[in-house]
């Protein structure tokens, strides 16, 4: 059975969100969005609920972590090359990202990080298939 993955993510500013995510190539369904809300789609099967603040409540009693200064989770999602990596991460710095880790090179796997407006981590990354021996 295939399931499909759903990540909650609250923003503080769902608009600002939508335009930093839509610059690093982002669509959104609109089916699932209004003033405090939106799906954010990675492909078919997994997709990010960018949520307000308000809505994101919601769902939980717990504080809502500053992700600027704790750390809840890496979300990472692939690239088609090596150079996909950093042009996904000089766009997002470009736009209001800040910068994570450096970038790290294991030869067949290249990787790099960014966090979003609100400081969530994300990791960009590309693995060679050939090159893997795992």
């Amino acid at each position: 059975m295939t399931r499909k993955l759903y990540v909650n993510l609250p923003v503080a500013d769902l608009a600002a969100s939508v335009d930093f995510f839509t610059k690093l190539g982002f669509t959104f369904d609109a089916t699932f969005t209004d003033e405090n809300a939106t799906c954010m789609i990675v492909n078919d099967d997994a997709a990010f609920m960018l949520l307000s603040h308000a809505r994101y409540r919601d769902f939980t009693g717990k504080e809502i972590v500053d992700a600027r200064t704790h750390t809840e989770a890496i979300f990472a999602f692939s690239a088609d090359s090596r150079e996909q990596v950093d042009e996904l991460v000089h766009t997002a710095l470009a736009h209001g990202g800040a910068k994570s880790q450096d970038a790290q090179d294991h030869g067949f796997m290249y990787g790099w990080s960014f966090q979003d407006l609100d400081g969530h981590s994300f990791e960009v990354m590309w693995m060679d298939p050939a090159g893997y021996a795992g």
